[in-house]
């Protein structure tokens, strides 16, 4: 099998793979460190070939993403993603990332951030609103797009509605999800915001800093919707300084009020938790969704 990726490796990069090591990656694909024979490094994602849609998606989120970004802003542009015999791959430029504390690096990352979202603003060809033009995946969770002409709507029946009738459907359903529905649906009805491109699973693992200077996105979950919902992920898990924080502010300060849409927004990432791992998530979830009902 090795024999097979080695060839297609070869035929998409021009080079023969001088090495390869396994490198620690998320929960979903296994991920390799190659050496070429002309000395390039590169970042390889494999899984069964049926997971090759993720793998696709994820390589379309990554050009949307380098569309838009910023000279400063590293997004890795996929060299290679396909099929060799039973695995799918996706080839990827590594990136030397580094977890030095430089509070001046996560600063221009926030700026960056609010770079590319400014940037997005405005429909490119063939979008129309809300959404994005094909279906993705949050993790390993699929998550439905289409094009809308209200964020509200959108949010509630293609973000949270969809994890809770996945949920429902799993045999674990949540308690008092149809007026969670309509809460959110009252709130963000009179939330006025503007689509951009949003990296949509921005939690610390999908962010860094490069060493020798700049910093770098990847591993996104791509849509057209509020920009608060990045910042909101970015401050669910940890891990992203408030001198990100301070530099988005910098660049592109958010409303007044995003303080109260933020446990909303990140219900949708608390519930795909509950989903992949479930556990104390679900708990969690279900805490959430009391919260808002109570507020």
């Amino acid at each position: 099998m090795l024999n097979v990726l080695d060839q297609w490796l070869q035929q998409q990069l021009g080079q023969p793979v001088q090495s390869r090591h396994p490198v620690a990656g998320g929960c979903i694909h296994d991920a390799w460190r190659l050496v070429l024979a002309d000395g390039r490094t590169l970042f390889v994602k494999t899984n069964r070939a049926s997971e090759l849609p993720l793998l696709q998606a994820e390589s379309s989120g990554l050009r949307a993403l380098a569309a838009v970004a910023p000279d400063d802003l590293r997004v890795p542009t996929p060299l290679a993603v396909g099929r060799a015999g039973n695995q799918a791959l996706l080839v990827l430029p590594w990136l030397d990332l580094t977890v030095a504390a430089d509070s001046r690096g996560w600063q221009q990352l926030g700026r960056s951030l609010a770079q590319l979202h400014r940037a997005s603003l405005g429909n490119a060809p063939g979008q129309k609103g809300f959404g994005w033009d094909h279906d993705n995946w949050i993790g390993a969770t699929s998550q439905p797009n289409g094009w809308w002409s209200s964020w509200g709507a959108f949010f509630c029946e293609q973000r949270l509605g969809h994890q809770l009738r996945l949920a429902a459907k799993g045999g674990h359903p949540y308690r008092n999800s149809e007026p969670l529905l309509a809460l959110a649906l009252d709130r963000l009805q009179h939330h006025s915001c503007q689509a951009v491109l949003v990296h949509g699973d921005l939690w610390s693992g999908n962010a860094g800093l490069v060493s020798g200077g700049g910093a770098a996105l990847f591993d996104p979950a791509v849509y057209r919707g509020d920009r608060e919902v990045d910042l909101a992920m970015a401050r669910l898990f940890g891990g992203f300084p408030e001198a990100f924080f301070s530099g988005y502010e910098a660049g592109w300060p958010l409303p007044a009020d995003a303080h109260s849409r933020l446990q909303l927004y990140n219900l949708y990432h608390l519930l795909n938790h509950a989903l992949l791992f479930g556990g104390g998530y679900r708990h969690q979830s279900q805490d959430c969704i009391d919260g808002l009902l109570a507020s």
